[in-house]
């Protein structure tokens, strides 16, 4: 047994509200049945099927108010794979849901028996036509397509607010829109092509000249049945009229019927069906779209009315002066979006009637942007405007600032609204449409239907479409709130067939929830057609059942998921899944939405129960083992859920008293600690690399055995030599800043093989070139930004650390006048924001008066207008650190490139290298995932340099990509060496 083993049941939960009546049965604590796991992984390969119980659970869920737990997880990673897939499916009578981002709301991405993960090894756009077209994969997020298409000045057409984490496929697949597609910008109408397969297995790309030749041939039967089809619909002129009048305002519930007016052979009439089919037609394995130019030139307003019937009834004139986006956000959205960084704290106050416009015209340029200006002028001309608190202004601006403010607030509707419901409530979001001539008299009908059932919705939605949207809160737990919520749904979906004849889903595709209700909207003919389009398709009905057809009045109470409370900072959790596209670990082991996920199945589960143990058993590794702790989670999600800080307080639960102790006792001795360090790297230094590796691989690997893996890094052959012994000479007199080198600087060198100075020594050299003379303190050593402790959940020696680390400082910096410069970034960020929780009062004042500035913050603000640049390097690729967004530094970074090289390049694909100080060493699994698609970026092609703001981010992006990494401030002192 290791010598310092976790706590045993450290991570069980410490309240648990079971047996829920939805927890996953007890017979499914051994994960994927048999035979079904063996046929599988004999089809596949074992690292292509995940069957533990943890994996089909943290599968189970996704944006939605649904959950289905699967017989099986696959991770496609083909064609090839999903054709088998099918195969197997069809051969062996089992169904096939088809799963991306799972940002999806209606449980379009769950399934009870085969679900196929297709986001993991399906990203990639190529860029066609300088920028006029796109091939995509279905994997890829809607934020990274469009950062590879701005640099052509071109955007997708769909622009859904979820766009940082869904994914291409999805979008098509359930014809999203956003603020400002409409019925002309969508998926629908900017497809240039696609290429699907069939649940038959045939492989079709709508832009082959053959294609409906090869069709034919394959699958007869289809061809015949869709023109017939065709047929029947064109030759029934009122059906024809019926069908294109549904689709002049925003509309995704059903198939895609215009697909058959608008297609001329069966290829193309697949084209268009596929376009929000929801996985129940084929996979979407790849997209063309066409795309449109990108407006830079904005003016934009956030225009408060009284109500929510008087902001939509002046959305017509905005409709009429030609903004492109008309933003309808009512008083509780307004209110809740306060939780969103930077959106003023006076919403809050705001009275429970005011409503927002956010309004928007955009411009190729300056001179168009002032025509749109005259035009919102006029319109806004004898509106009843409102401004209840100071914030308000009431004005168009043109300020990029601003603007991004307002689409932030706007953005976080489901998400803002959702972390602020009651806690252990289940969140629906409803999406529909009216005539735009009627949005007003929607808005008042809906207020009073809501009123009637006891619900007081959050509303929000694209006003200039008139498609809203309405989020309800509900106990799934009690059944008398379902029923009130079931109620209310049919009274809903009745009014706004009956007296709007309007839209009951607009963008977010049928779904399990809106289902029961298509004949309702459709009429039976119609609904006929559809029923008959799945059959000819999916004659076996493999593809995704009762997903967008489903015969049962009730399918939308069904598999409603209850949410227990868990721990405080994760209760907030809507599992949007906003969080995972800039997670490192999630194509290892979990998200922090998954992480959450198995949480809340642990509170479900009755104590002491076999599933349960299982869950706990997976979860040390999967999710608290394999967090790089970094929270850029937490800026991903719109309601601020650190799960990085809830993986560090698992780690502290963990650790028994002798840990914590020996934890605090180097954080006493750090000094001693720090010589040892840098001596034992010395030492390896001097044994020939092949000897040393081996040596030292075997010797931390027996380490790791005897104390704990996730304790001792073990050795990796891209670590750096050590250190000089001496920092840089510098002198107090006369110094513009102190200089903190931080203690990785004072252990590691810099990349081995590369002449010139060391990273202390170059920002010595170049502060004091630029006039702005810097001074290290001669007992650095042994102090530290606390983060080895904080990271790792040592709140002992974190104590220990971070008061030294403060009280230190403040003498240093003449307690505040002289800024404190350091030197990695990770440090920085330790210093000026992690250590304060574990301040004493007196040093929390302390800290209060101090500065603390990165170097690289440093380098662009202070040196680099004093500075003259000599020479130049063609070409440099950077790493922003993590750390760095968390400081908002990720400018300066590149503006001190930008000084040194003619060309500086930030991958599309740049995230957390999750090296994270040492956890590239406990686990490099996590970093080789974490970093693997940024590196075949920055390997696709040559730099002259590679530069970053972290010693240890510089060492695992070294070991992903080959090449050597060194910091930005070393760059600049060559730069501008005389």
């Amino acid at each position: 047994m290791p010598l310092l083993e976790p706590k045993p049941g450290a991570l069980r939960p410490r309240g648990t509200g079971g047996p829920s009546p939805d927890r996953v049965p007890p017979h499914r604590a051994a994960g994927t049945p048999e035979p079904l796991r063996t046929e599988l992984t004999d089809l596949l390969g074992a690292e292509k099927v995940l069957w533990k119980v943890s994996d089909l659970v943290r599968y189970a869920s996704d944006a939605s108010p649904y959950r289905f737990v699967p017989q099986v997880v696959v991770i496609a990673e083909d064609i090839d794979d999903v054709s088998a897939v099918l195969s197997y499916a069809r051969g062996r009578q089992r169904e096939v849901v088809f799963r991306a981002a799972g940002t999806s709301l209606n449980g379009q991405a769950q399934g009870e028996d085969i679900l196929v993960d297709v986001r993991r090894h399906w990203a990639g756009i190529e860029v066609l036509e300088e920028g006029r077209r796109a091939r995509i994969r279905p994997g890829t997020t809607v934020l990274r397509a469009n950062a590879a298409l701005a640099r052509h000045g071109r955007i997708l057409g769909p622009d859904p607010a979820s766009a940082i984490a869904c994914t291409v496929g999805g979008v098509v697949a359930n014809n999203a829109s956003g603020m400002t597609a409409g019925t002309t910008r969508n998926s629908y109408r900017t497809l240039s092509s696609l290429t699907f397969v069939l649940p038959g297995g045939t492989v079709v790309d709508t832009a082959d000249p053959p294609a409906d030749e090869e069709l034919a041939r394959a699958e007869p039967a289809l061809c015949r049945g869709l023109m017939a089809i065709k047929r029947e619909i064109e030759a029934d002129p009122a059906l024809t009229a019926r069908i294109r009048a549904k689709y002049e305002i925003k509309n995704t519930t059903g198939y895609r019927l215009d697909a058959y007016l608008d297609g001329t052979t069966p290829v193309e009439i697949l084209r268009g069906l596929m376009v929000g089919s929801e996985g129940t037609l084929g996979f979407i394995s790849e997209v063309v779209f066409d795309t449109l130019p990108l407006d830079r030139e904005l003016w934009t307003a956030l225009l408060f009315f009284p109500s929510l019937p008087a902001a939509a009834a002046a959305v017509p004139r905005f409709n009429e002066a030609g903004a492109l986006a008309v933003e309808l956000m009512d008083a509780n959205t307004l209110r809740a979006s306060v939780s969103v960084e930077g959106v003023p704290a006076d919403w809050a106050g705001l009275p429970g009637t005011t409503t927002a416009l956010l309004v928007e015209f955009r411009a190729a340029d300056a001179a168009g942007r002032e025509e749109c200006a005259r035009r919102a002028q006029a319109a806004l001309e004898g509106l009843d405007l409102v401004a209840p608190v100071p914030s308000i202004t009431n004005r168009f601006t043109g300020d990029p600032g601003t603007i991004s403010g307002y689409w932030k607030a706007r953005k976080a509707f489901v998400t803002a609204v959702g972390g602020a419901r009651a806690r252990g409530t289940t969140l629906i979001t409803e999406d529909f449409a009216v005539p735009p001539s009627r949005l007003a008299e929607a808005c008042a009908a809906l207020l009073e239907l809501q009123a009637a059932h006891g619900f007081d919705a959050a509303v929000a939605g694209h006003a200039a479409h008139g498609n809203l949207h309405f989020l309800l809160a509900f106990d799934a737990a009690d059944p008398a709130d379902v029923a009130r919520y079931g109620a209310f749904m049919e009274a809903f979906c009745r009014l706004t067939v009956e007296r709007f004849d309007g839209s009951l889903k607009a963008e977010h595709s049928t779904g399990r929830n809106m289902a029961p209700f298509l004949e309702l909207e459709w009429g039976a003919e119609a609904a006929a057609l559809m029923w008959r389009t799945k059959r000819l398709v999916d004659p076996d009905g493999v593809l995704a059942p009762r997903i967008l057809l489903d015969r049962d009045p009730k399918a939308h109470l069904r598999g409603l998921k209850t949410i227990p409370q868990v721990e405080t900072v994760a209760d907030p959790c809507i599992e949007c899944g906003f969080c995972e596209p800039t997670c490192p670990s999630g194509d290892l082991t979990t998200t922090p939405r998954q992480r959450i996920v198995l949480r809340r199945e642990m509170v479900r589960q009755r104590p002491g129960s076999p599933l349960l143990d299982g869950l706990l058993g997976a979860y040390g590794y999967d999710a608290v083992d394999t967090c790089a702790g970094d929270s850029t989670c937490r800026l991903a999600c719109p309601v601020g859920i650190d799960t990085g800080a809830l993986m560090r307080d698992f780690r502290h639960r963990r650790h028994g008293a002798r840990e914590e102790a020996a934890a605090a006792l180097a954080a006493r001795h750090f000094a001693a600690v720090e010589a040892a360090a840098r001596t034992a790297v010395a030492t390896a230094a001097r044994i020939p690399d092949r000897v040393a590796d081996r040596l030292l691989e075997a010797v931390t690997g027996a380490a790791r055995k005897a104390v704990r893996p996730d304790l001792v890094p073990r050795w990796l052959p891209q670590l750096p030599g050590a250190a000089a012994r001496q920092l840089p000479v510098t002198r107090r007199s006369g110094a513009a800043a102190v200089y903190y080198p931080a203690c990785v600087n004072r252990i590691f060198a810099g990349p081995g093989g590369r002449p010139g100075p060391s990273l202390p020594q170059a920002l010595v050299a170049v502060s004091r070139r630029a006039g702005r003379p810097v001074w290290i303190p001669r007992d650095v050593t042994g102090t530290c930004c606390a983060t080895i402790w904080h990271s790792k959940g040592y709140e002992a020696g974190n104590r220990v650390m971070a008061n030294r680390i403060v009280e230190a400082a403040w003498g240093w910096t003449a307690g505040g006048r002289l800024p404190l410069v350091v030197d990695a970034s990770s440090c920085t960020l330790g210093i000026a924001r992690e250590v304060v929780p574990y301040l004493t009062p007196d040093n929390r004042s302390l800290h209060e008066a101090l500065r603390i500035v990165d170097s690289v913050v440093w380098a662009a603000e202070e040196l680099l207008p004093r500075l003259e640049v000599r020479r130049t390097v063609g070409s440099a690729v950077l790493h922003p650190t993590c750390s760095m967004r968390h400081l908002g530094d990720e400018t300066h970074l590149r503006a001190v490139a930008e000084a040194c090289a003619d060309e500086v390049v930030v991958p599309d694909d740049a995230g957390c290298c999750a090296f994270a100080g040492d956890r590239g060493m406990l686990h490099p699994e996590l970093t080789d995932a974490a970093t693997a698609r940024e590196a075949a970026q920055v390997t696709a092609r040559a730099f002259d340099a590679h530069l970053s703001a972290s010693r240890m981010c510089e060492v695992g992006m070294d070991r992903a990509t080959g090449r050597s990494y060194h910091s930005a401030l070393v760059e600049l002192e060559h730069a501008t060496r005389p």
